[in-house]
């Protein structure tokens, strides 16, 4: 099929891809000339596992390429999925004015019948504005359909070559078969293509998201009560997570979510909850309880120190919001930098791969470490925000001498906190009881 993606931000990177890899023939446009020319040489701007080869396969097949002559992508594709992005207004609603721009550029670059797809995260009613649009300026027939993603980053990639499933919102049997045809490769394995009114395909992604994002904030409640009560979280999350009812799945306690979904869908979902005049109160709990565990390793190493902290410094191993990927946007990480900045530290920070995002956010405000373990000579403490593989199972002799005191704020409990008072640490993780350092390990 001949496929245009408009937009190659991290959503229209991964669609453009895998399609391409399924034999279609993608033309992938957006406006921003430097970014275009890196993509045609195979320069992928985001770190996702597997992208870019993938893209570079296909580049190099003839079936994938990059264009800022968004109308010339249109008037070449019958499909043409819109992927650009929607940041959060000042009320926390969805801003379309860039969904709408590219609805409006379709519109008049029309020649034919088309099948329009938003792929964007959108509230609930913006396919009624895209139609709107689109029709205003073309006397040609648009199917305008919803097609939400499910696209975890740091597994982008395996998600959309082999999803659990595919949620299509149609408006006509024609664009029905022709998104069924286009999706079959993908579910050869028995995952379900759930058609539906597009009302109901706009709502479930952000049903979707802010599920999983209660789950995590129930999660660190449960979690900050064991700690009150003495009770390890690890066991109460075996305990509840095996009833088939509930599953595991998110389930882990921590410092937040953060990421470019779970942050702003759950402020447009509640945006929308309000504007149809039903409560919203569970989703705004929600988003009080996250930002609140956002400065839990803020606020532990304040208790630990004090206030102020000039003269001390602290090693940060983890900057992106999660493993394998370089996001940073709404990273726990920042909140705690900025709070020690804030309060007179020193910074030394290393990611495997959010170093140069790291930099766009903090520049020289920190100190950037080649390894991990640079960071800690001389550092007062080590606080960990993201569990990367490689930070699972290091050297603890070598933690421990290098650091002034062996001190370890844990966001992401890492380790065991028996194993880590043998080890001789001050211990802190989230939802489990700290023990006093035992050891002379080192």
């Amino acid at each position: 099929m001949k496929v245009a993606v408009i937009g190659s931000g991290y959503v229209g990177l991964v669609v453009g891809a895998c399609l391409a890899e399924s034999g279609n023939d993608v033309v992938s446009g957006d406006i921003d000339e430097g970014k275009v020319e890196g993509l045609n040489q195979g320069e992928v701007p985001i770190y996702e596992p597997g992208l870019e080869r993938l893209a570079e396969n296909n580049l190099k097949a003839g079936r994938l390429r990059y264009t800022t002559d968004v109308v010339s992508a249109v008037r070449l594709s019958d499909i043409v999925f819109i992927a650009v992005g929607t940041p959060p207004g000042e009320d926390g609603s969805a801003d379309l004015q860039h969904v709408l721009a590219v609805a409006r550029t379709i519109g008049e670059a029309m020649n034919g019948e088309k099948i329009v797809i938003t792929k964007s995260t959108v509230p609930v009613g913006t396919a009624k504005l895209v139609r709107a649009e689109i029709e205003a300026h073309t006397d040609f027939t648009v199917h305008v359909c919803s097609n939400p993603e499910f696209l975890k980053e740091g597994a982008a990639v395996e998600d959309f070559m082999k999803p659990d499933r595919v949620v299509l919102g149609v408006d006509s049997e024609f664009a029905a078969e022709v998104l069924r045809d286009l999706y079959a490769p993908f579910v050869r394995s028995g995952a379900s293509i759930l058609l539906m009114d597009v009302p109901s395909a706009e709502i479930t992604k952000y049903a979707a998201n802010a599920m999983l994002a209660t789950r995590i904030s129930f999660m660190n409640t449960i979690a900050r009560l064991c700690e009150a009560a003495g009770a390890d979280v690890s066991h109460v999350r075996a305990g509840v997570g095996s009833d088939s009812r509930i599953g595991s799945s998110f389930l882990y306690p921590g410092i937040g979510y953060g990421g470019s979904c779970f942050p702003k869908d759950v402020k447009a979902l509640i945006s929308t909850i309000h504007e149809n005049g039903v409560d919203a109160s569970i989703l705004e709990a929600v988003e009080r309880t996250n930002d609140d565990q956002k400065r839990l390793l803020l606020d532990r190493v304040v208790a630990r120190f004090g206030e102020d902290l000039r003269g001390r410094s602290f090693a940060v191993w983890g900057l992106a919001f999660k493993p394998n990927t370089d996001d940073m946007r709404e990273a726990p990480s920042l909140v705690t930098i900025e709070g020690l900045l804030a309060r007179g530290a020193r910074v030394v920070a290393h990611d495997p791969a959010a170093m140069d995002e790291a930099r766009r956010h903090l520049g020289a405000r920190i100190t950037y470490a080649a390894t991990n373990y640079e960071t800690l000579t001389g550092a007062d403490a080590l606080v960990i925000h993201t569990e990367w593989q490689p930070y699972r199972n290091p050297d603890f002799a070598r933690i421990k001498s290098a650091l002034k005191e062996p001190v370890i704020f844990d966001g992401r409990n890492l380790w065991d906190p028996e194993d880590m008072a043998e080890h001789g640490f001050e211990y802190a993780c989230v939802g489990r009881r700290s023990l006093p350092p035992r050891g002379e390990e080192g």
